[in-house]
């Protein structure tokens, strides 16, 4: 009998566990069901807008969270999720999206001009900037917290809703405070009806946009800088015309650059939104357009830094890097006020010793060459390093001529050759410590500066101002030949591994850039007011001692 009443009691709990076990398995499958669901819904609609959103003429782009309160442009609703057009600034919700598409026109980045010759507004209401200001009546627009008062897409003008009856009829939109720099839609309209498309007859619609009209193309890196190329691009295209911004991870600088061939000769602007890299990217792009004789459209490039390094970015005024802490109207307002220069190019050309029927490595060069230390740590050869302790045991460098002299070099472990004043992320290599007397450098004298290094901590201790690089010498040409041993070795930031090899680097061209002589290197901020107080020569002098009024 106990036994008996030992399997009842056994069933009976065994019956009760059971409805224990069934709810705790639906509290855990069904939110996890419900999760995967909901994903794979999100999934499908986000397959389904970007689907949408490449058809459209809109520059959208879905958010879940907008930084600012916004209001539909349809609905006049808050929005909680919806999109946003870069280019016009019209904001909708989820809802209103298609309806809103169909309705309202994006920019157009073609058009004829209106009655008289002139260009009508083109209107958005709701959602102006922060601190914008009623052209009518002088108050700030924006302040209610609903859909109200209006922005011109062109000129950046806001007006109150009550302000836009007592706006002048003649009040046309000029495009605002960057007209000298935007690509009005009625020059390329007027150039898609040309029957011949000569230089001079781009010279002769370009004069019809102003004697000061210096157009501008925006090439911009989403790759550099921590993601912040997408988010500029979104800006630029906000002020300028978007045909003028492209993303380089879409279309390359060589086809970027063919809007050169349609503007007036001598007047294209070029920004570079990117690091060194992407700079010489576009640089050799531009070089291309030399070899299609079509020197004449060559333009003038100027830098947004991204990410980190921009040793020539910090060299021409622009800093070291760009993280968001001016506008990009700020930007383009500094362009405005920047002086043009020229700047050496460089062909780095490495043959490798003992392989006769291949061609040699040939690169071109804006920045700086090395090998040795500098290029070990760009290549993160460390743990190679420590696998062979005899890796820079002996002298690597077998010979160094400048200029076709031999150069007698103690035991060194690298050799960095310079174009720009800037190395390393911010040091001025060439200047050292400042407690001697160098020879000025410049931009565009065709000579390069070429340094020795004793070792990694040698370039730690230049780096921070505690020591001198070894200076060999300048020269218009640099050969050196290396001795048998793998080695790492850098052209502006792009390192390799490289075995016995001769390298031989002469001058291959200049570029047309734009120097920012009021802005501030970083090094500069760090300037005691002592050092202010004396008079700078050229040797001392933070900035490229050369003029673009007097060059070389």
């Amino acid at each position: 009998m106990s036994s008996d009443g030992a399997e009842a009691q056994g069933d009976c709990g065994s019956r009760r566990e059971w409805p224990l076990l069934l709810w705790t398995s639906l509290a855990v499958v069904v939110p996890v069901a419900f999760v995967l669901w909901c994903s794979a819904r999100r999934s499908k609609r986000k397959s389904s807008m970007e689907e949408f959103f490449r058809k459209s003429k809109h520059g959208w782009h879905y958010t879940d969270l907008f930084n600012k309160p916004t209001y539909c442009c349809v609905c006049a609703q808050h929005i909680l999720h919806g999109a946003f057009c870069e280019c016009c600034g019209v904001c909708v919700d989820e809802q209103c999206l298609r309806g809103a598409d169909r309705s309202m026109p994006c920019k157009e980045i073609m058009a004829p001009c209106g009655p008289g010759g002139s260009a009508e507004h083109r209107w958005v209401r709701g959602n102006v900037p922060l601190a914008s200001y009623c052209a009518v009546c002088k108050q700030q627009c924006g302040t209610q917290p609903k859909l109200c008062d209006h922005r011109c897409v062109w000129c950046q003008t806001t007006v109150h809703d009550d302000c836009m009856d007592s706006l002048s009829t003649a009040d046309v939109c000029d495009l605002g405070e960057f007209r000298s720099l935007i690509i009005p839609p009625h020059y390329l309209y007027q150039v898609s009806k040309l029957r011949r498309r000569h230089p001079d007859e781009f010279s002769k619609l370009g004069a019809t946009c102003g004697g000061g009209w210096n157009p501008i193309l925006v090439l911009a890196n989403t790759r550099s800088g921590n993601n912040m190329g997408e988010a500029l691009l979104g800006e630029f295209r906000t002020v300028l015309n978007p045909v003028q911004v492209f993303d380089l991870s879409v279309l390359p600088p060589t086809k970027a650059l063919q809007l050169c061939n349609l503007l007036p000769p001598g007047r294209v602007q070029v920004l570079v939104c990117g690091g060194d890299g992407t700079v010489g990217w576009v640089l050799d792009a531009i070089d291309a357009m030399k070899l299609k004789a079509q020197d004449q459209f060559i333009p003038r490039v100027t830098i947004l830094p991204l990410g980190t390094g921009n040793d020539l970015s910090n060299t021409l005024g622009w800093g070291a890097g760009y993280a968001g802490e001016i506008p990009v109207e700020q930007v383009l307002r500094n362009i405005l006020d920047a002086e043009v220069v020229q700047m050496d190019r460089w062909k780095v050309q490495v043959a490798s010793k003992g392989v006769y029927f291949r061609k040699p490595k040939v690169l071109s060069m804006n920045n700086y060459f090395s090998v040795g230390p500098d290029a070990l740590m760009a290549l993160n050869f460390h743990a190679h390093r420590e696998k062979t302790p005899s890796f820079f045991s002996s002298r690597i460098i077998n010979k160094l001529e400048l200029d076709g002299e031999r150069v007698e070099l103690p035991s060194l472990e690298g050799i960095i050759v310079c174009n720009i004043g800037y190395w390393g992320g911010g040091c001025r290599l060439w200047e050292g410590m400042g407690d001697e007397p160098c020879p000025p450098t410049r931009l565009d004298d065709g000579l390069l500066e070429v340094v020795g290094v004793f070792g990694s901590f040698h370039c730690a201790q230049i780096q921070v101002k505690m020591a001198n690089p070894v200076r060999l010498g300048q020269a218009h040409t640099v050969r050196l030949v290396l001795k048998s041993s793998t080695m790492p070795m850098q052209v502006d930031g792009e390192p390799w591994a490289q075995g016995p090899c001769t390298i031989t680097i002469t001058h291959k061209t200049q570029a047309l850039m734009l120097y920012h002589s009021s802005e501030q290197t970083d090094d500069e901020e760090d300037e005691t007011s002592a050092s202010e107080a004396e008079s700078l020569t050229p040797q001392d002098s933070p900035r490229p001692p050369w003029s673009p009024a007097n060059p070389t």
